[in-house]
């Protein structure tokens, strides 16, 4: 991946700040950082559009820690983020950042105890960070004041509008000094984001950093056309091939990632599955022992995947292919991370017949094509037999759901 030559120095940050990013084990500012930290330092509105995966937590983390006056205990800043598990990874960002600095933090999020998130705020928190929901429900009970708020983030504000955010977005703005600073970030811009911009956002400037080819650096990616009914054993042929150091298993629903998870659960150690219907505590469970590598493969729905910021992920696998092109850049965007090791990551996509408009897609959508990835030991298509005449019904054939044992020692 790119990086930027001029340090952190280069932007005028305080030596607390630059102690704590040499802690933190940064070196140089990626693409979104070098061009939105100096935007952001000045105080003026901004978009940061950028994939995934490259720095964009630090990007509004540091110029908030350089603005806010960290003598005063009221909140000055708000990060609004669309699911439970990126507003933790936020707030751990910046505690990780601020270690050198005498900074308050709260993480407000459903699902947990409501009482801690309230002593937080009672005790005092400069930063607060957490999903709408739950920001909602504290402005109601006048626990969380806004009144000296100097700076406002959107975070994935794509994904946050996607899931009905919308309306409580809005709300919480209305509830912002109209003086602030208003920054939004994510990884594509769609017509409801620009709209959300230009209606709370004054003049913004706009960085656009997302490659038209998405990844092209740190993610090969390839193409499996297969059968419906092949999937699994395609899938499996394609873990004992490339032997992953962890992956994630992406499907479309629910249901189909337990089912997913329910052919490998007591054949192969390390794996798990999540979804947004789980309860709290264990997607939190979950997502620890991923972020520790207990866990190597994760099967997962499109609502978890922005909240999975782990650097270790070396394979995605799209086992139901995403039904929007932008899904397709944030599941990929999990791996090639900005921190990961020097050895790129890889992506899937599982392509049946009738889902070529999708792969189309996708490919106008990275501007390139999606290579076939040569696949061995295994046939992803059933044979079609020959019709004796045109009257015959083809005879049917017999789907082979088992695998063998061995097929389980790619670990």
């Amino acid at each position: 991946m790119e990086v930027v030559e001029e340090g952190f120095e280069s932007f005028g940050l305080s030596d607390e700040t630059l102690e704590g990013l040499k802690r933190a084990g940064f070196k140089h500012p990626s693409p979104i950082q070098a061009a939105f930290i100096p935007l952001a330092l000045t105080g003026k509105d901004g978009i940061g559009q950028a994939r995934t995966g490259t720095g964009k937590t630090a990007a509004f983390v540091i110029p908030i820690m350089e603005r806010i006056d960290l003598d005063a205990p009221e909140t000055q800043a708000l990060v609004l983020t669309p699911t439970r598990e990126l507003s933790q990874q936020v707030s751990d960002e910046a505690r990780r950042l601020a270690v050198h600095h005498e900074v308050t933090t709260a993480c407000l999020v459903g699902g947990k105890p409501l009482g801690p998130q309230l002593q937080q705020l009672e005790r005092g928190a400069q930063i607060v960070i957490g999903t709408p929901g739950r920001v909602i429900d504290l402005l109601q009970r006048r626990a969380l004041i806004l009144k000296d708020l100097l700076i406002v983030v959107m975070d994935e504000a794509d994904r946050m509008l996607d899931i009905g955010f919308r309306p409580d977005i809005e709300r919480i703005l209305r509830s912002c000094p109209t003086e602030r600073q208003t920054l939004l970030l994510s990884a594509t811009l769609p017509p409801p984001v620009e709209r959300l911009a230009q209606k709370y956002m004054n003049n913004p400037t706009r960085i656009d950093m997302s490659s038209q080819t998405v990844g092209q650096d740190t993610i090969d990616q390839y193409v499996i056309s297969v059968d419906p009914e092949r999937k699994l054993r395609v899938l499996v042929q394609l873990l004992i091939q490339e032997k992953p150091q962890q992956a994630i298993v992406f499907t479309r629903t629910r249901r189909g990632a337990e089912d997913v998870f329910r052919h490998f659960d007591g054949r192969l150690p390390g794996v798990a599955y999540i979804h947004g219907e789980l309860q709290q505590r264990h997607r939190d469970r979950v997502m620890k022992q991923f972020r520790e590598g207990r866990i190597r493969l994760l099967v997962a729905t499109d609502v978890m995947g922005r909240g999975i910021d782990v650097s270790g992920i070396s394979h995605i696998i799209n086992y139901d292919v995403p039904e929007d092109c932008d899904d397709y850049v944030h599941r990929v965007g999990r791996t090639g991370r900005l921190s990961s090791t020097e050895a790129k990551g890889v992506a899937f996509t599982f392509i049946c017949r009738d889902e070529g408009e999708q792969l189309t897609s996708i490919e106008k959508r990275i501007n390139r094509m999606l290579d076939a990835y040569p696949l061995k030991g295994v046939e992803p298509h059933a044979p079609r037999p020959k019709k004796k005449n045109v009257k015959d019904t083809p005879d049917a054939v017999p789907i082979d759901h088992s695998i063998d044992e061995d097929a389980w020692t790619f670990v």
